[in-house]
């Protein structure tokens, strides 16, 4: 999927993803190539991506190595596959994990 291909099919949108039969992730999609990730444990990293190679990579503020993914169209959803570790499972885009995407505020305390 080209970059033209994956803003067009994600901006603007909150995917979530499952791996396995279980929940993985949810990311949103916003203008400018902005993205927001959380595995669905309340943390969220904000980041943005952008093509590189054929691959759509993705560099969050806590993390500036690039993660690289192919994705491609397949029946009512998004496979993504991870380019940084061949072989590992593929990701696909779920309707309905049965979570929410829930961002918790900054950890204040003493």
């Amino acid at each position: 999927m080209s970059a033209e291909e994956f803003d067009s099919y994600t901006r603007g949108k909150t995917l979530f993803y499952g791996q396995n039969g279980a929940s993985y992730g949810a990311e949103v999609y916003m203008d400018n190539r902005r993205v927001r990730w959380s595995f669905l444990d309340g943390q969220c990293k904000e980041g943005e991506w952008y093509e590189e190679a054929g691959h759509i990579c993705f560099v969050y503020d806590d993390n500036p190595d690039p993660q690289c993914w192919t994705f491609r169209k397949e029946g009512s959803g998004l496979v993504a596959r991870f380019q940084n570790a061949p072989g590992t499972t593929d990701l696909y885009e779920a309707d309905d994990l049965g979570q929410e995407m829930i961002c918790l505020g900054p950890e204040i305390g003493v």
